[in-house]
């Protein structure tokens, strides 16, 4: 079998390059989390835009591999492709920051720090001075972990969705071509330029995905030294500073390139196992690793090649 899959050089190589490196159960009570208590009680920006980016990821790696026909398939790629990538990438940061307040000893020092104006000031020019604070690397092990944790899930789930395209092929359905392939993907574009809004129950399962604790040690990556600034200056009052520090240009041009490779397999995609494929690597198992590839430290991107 063969995917009729027709890649651009310049953004496949691009996207290799970027890749290669980079039943209802009983309610429980939430566990206690360190900082979610204040934020409970009065919502902020910062925590909304991680509910968002906790509820995409939950629902994205929620889709189900065993496909029975067109139907589910057309609903598992809205679901994977319902994202907008610098949305995305502001909600990553954001949830890393909630992550790193789990730390106490590294919220207690932003909030006994005497010179608090000068400290915002200076962590706005310079993030990474925020892995210097007392328990800033133990704040950096938990953001990268939480991200990793959800990064994985979301690939591993991808890889599965991409193995169907080919063990569906013995459902004669598969083998027919999509329905208006030119709506189909104008209605992924529209889609991704949406952006999505917390649900009611988001924010709890934000804080239960925090209780778990997931932690990463080793050297930061960008994003999330940018996360424990963020985080830094939410706790100092600033989250005026803190938001202009939610993008990272690698990350960003890693979710992109994800989003522009799906559009591109959908385009050349003709039946429906191909859809498959196209939802599982490029709207899941790709912006999965982008994730992973945020809690990684800078290096220089070997090249990779592009497998169907």
């Amino acid at each position: 079998m063969k995917l009729k899959l027709i890649l651009g050089a310049g953004v496949a190589a691009a996207a290799c390059a970027i890749l290669a490196s980079c039943a209802d159960a009983p309610q429980r009570p939430a566990p206690r989390a360190y900082y979610s208590p204040r934020v409970q009680a009065t919502p902020s920006t910062l925590t909304a835009e991680a509910s968002v980016f906790e509820g995409y990821m939950r629902r994205a790696r929620g889709i189900d591999a065993s496909f029975s026909g067109p139907r589910e398939v057309s609903e598992a790629l809205q679901t994977g492709a319902s994202h907008e990538p610098r949305q995305l990438e502001t909600g990553m940061i954001a949830y890393a920051a909630v992550a790193a307040l789990q730390e106490p000893r590294f919220v207690d020092a932003i909030r006994s720090n005497p010179n608090r104006a000068e400290l915002a000031r200076r962590l706005a020019s310079d993030p990474a001075l925020a892995l210097e604070l007392p328990g800033g690397e133990a704040a950096a092990a938990r953001a990268a972990g939480a991200l990793a944790s959800q990064g994985e899930a979301l690939r591993e789930q991808g890889l599965r969705v991409k193995r169907a395209a080919y063990s569906v092929q013995h459902q004669a359905w598969s083998k027919k071509d999509v329905p208006n392939p030119g709506g189909r993907l104008a209605r992924v574009k529209a889609l991704s330029s949406e952006p999505l809004r917390a649900s009611s129950g988001d924010s709890a399962r934000l804080y239960e995905a925090m209780a778990q604790g997931a932690r990463r040690s080793g050297p930061a990556g960008p994003a999330v030294t940018r996360a424990l600034a963020v985080a830094a200056l939410n706790v100092l009052g600033e989250p005026g500073q803190g938001h202009a520090l939610m993008s990272e240009p690698r990350t960003a041009s890693c979710l992109r390139i994800a989003k522009l490779n799906l559009y591109q397999c959908l385009a050349a995609a003709g039946p429906q196992y191909e859809d498959i494929f196209c939802l599982g690597q490029h709207a899941m198992a790709d912006t999965g690793q982008c994730v992973v590839e945020a809690t990684h430290p800078a290096r220089v991107a070997t090249r990779a090649s592009y497998r169907r």
